[in-house]
């Protein structure tokens, strides 16, 4: 893969990442407790082979959630990297995604804005919503579009939720086809993620900064190691290969730390350096 080329990737990393960065708190969705949070990550070229045109690749990634079980959830990220080719010469891309994603899971509102330098080079605007037998998405930009996917699609949220219950269920596999909005709204994504033996309490914690262990509690939550595998539509079964990897340990409370991102010719490592949890959704919760 051509370094020019590494801005087309990074769009696919919305859902991804959005799925993971989700933390503990007081709101509760499936059996699953997520909170109001903002975690900042450390990005850093992990390996790159000759082919991908990268010698080094720096940058940060900072993802915030608000909201909760009463008013939805709003997700915002901002993803910047510095690359820098064989030739030693640098460019600048960033990512800009910002969704909301109602709590029962059937309503999203997505916007995504790719920039190299200062240069806004793709925008995607639209809305997703649950119909009887399908996912109806309208799109306006970059163009005004209307798209029907099945639907048995996920939405980040409901990924998280499900992935996670899957995880403390002990559950090896699971399979997901994935909507974020990402790849100028047209994709779905098939997607399997492999869940591993709980970790020990040392090794979920390897890498972890000691203060955001406390903060968070992650000294006190069980954690797997989890390695999702993502497929265009309809490739997976076949003998085509991911269009990426995501490997990260995957905390009870839905925190995810030592990420690592694999495109095959190259691979990021994102670690977390910084977390702070926000007020959490205060609405009334209705009575049984």
């Amino acid at each position: 893969m051509n370094a020019v080329n590494l801005a087309d990737c990074l769009p696919r990393l919305n859902f991804a990442l959005a799925a993971l960065l989700l933390t503990d708190g007081s709101a509760v969705a499936g059996g699953v407790s997520l909170a109001p949070h903002r975690a900042v990550y450390d990005i850093t070229l992990e390996r790159s082979t000759t082919s991908s045109g990268i010698s080094d690749m720096t940058g940060r990634m900072v993802y915030e959630l608000a909201g909760g079980t009463c008013s939805g959830y709003t997700q915002k990220m901002r993803f910047v990297t510095r690359v820098t080719d064989r030739n030693g010469t640098s460019s600048v891309n960033d990512l800009r995604t910002s969704s909301w994603e109602a709590a029962a899971g059937d309503q999203m509102r997505f916007l995504l804005s790719q920039y190299r330098g200062k240069e806004l080079t793709e925008s995607t605007e639209g809305t997703a919503g649950r119909e009887d037998a399908s996912v109806a998405v309208e799109l306006t930009k970059p163009t005004t579009r209307a798209l029907n996917l099945d639907k048995e699609v996920f939405f980040p949220i409901q990924h998280s939720i499900a992935l996670l219950e899957a995880a403390s269920e002990g559950r090896r596999q699971f399979p997901a086809r994935l909507y974020d909005g990402s790849e100028q709204g047209e994709t779905v994504f098939d997607t399997n993620s492999f869940i591993g033996n709980k970790l020990s309490e040392k090794t979920a914690l390897n890498g972890v900064p000691a203060d955001l262990r406390h903060l968070a509690k992650l000294d006190k939550l069980p954690a797997w190691p989890v390695a999702i595998s993502y497929y265009e539509a309809n490739a997976k079964g076949t003998d085509a290969t991911p269009s990426y990897e995501l490997a990260f340990r995957f905390h009870a409370n839905g925190i995810s730390s030592n990420l690592l991102i694999d495109y095959g010719d190259f691979a990021i490592r994102g670690q977390l350096t910084e977390l702070t949890l926000l007020d959490a959704d205060t609405c009334s919760q209705p009575k049984n």
